[in-house]
């Protein structure tokens, strides 16, 4: 007997292939840690594209020796583009170290990127710990169907719960 679904759940997936396209992104006071964290992971990142906000993106280029696309510094947009990127399902994982000390000029967009990210369902991780555990995980480098939620069911007036 299977279980009715809820009619907010659809049963759709975007499949992803085995190299991902990775955003790295990290606040200021957080580079430092990302850039430690990418040069300790760079054999797995390098199987995979990377993407990263402008000066983030360049960092790990420099650092890593490997081919980073880089969209415009985060408080200059680049945080939207990552999120515009992620609707149009260009990225498939997102690495943020973000501060969670200091307040950031353009903290609507980051919150923004983070909503997305949580909407479209991306793999997401925001301090060391959870990217080791992302980084190490098999599903990285292996075809993976993500699942979709279907959020139009939230716009409806007549929802109810049950």
């Amino acid at each position: 007997m299977t279980a009715k679904k809820h009619p907010s759940i659809k049963d759709t997936s975007i499949p992803m292939k085995v190299k991902k396209n990775i955003a790295l992104i990290a606040h200021d006071h957080r580079k430092m840690d990302l850039l430690d964290w990418a040069e300790y992971n760079r054999e797995h990142l390098s199987k995979h594209n990377l993407f990263g906000t402008g000066t983030t993106g360049s960092l790990v280029a420099d650092r890593l020796k490997l081919p980073v696309f880089t969209f415009q510094s985060g408080p200059l947009g680049g945080d939207l583009q990552i999120g515009t990127a992620i609707v149009n399902n260009e990225i498939d994982v997102m690495i943020f170290f973000w501060d969670p000390l200091q307040a950031q000029p353009h903290d609507v967009d980051v919150k923004a990127l983070q909503r997305i990210s949580i909407v479209y369902n991306i793999p997401m991780a925001c301090n060391r710990s959870s990217a080791d555990f992302l980084i190490s995980s098999p599903l990285l480098e292996s075809h993976y169907e993500r699942f979709i939620v279907d959020y139009s069911q939230r716009f409806n007036k007549d929802f109810d719960v049950e």
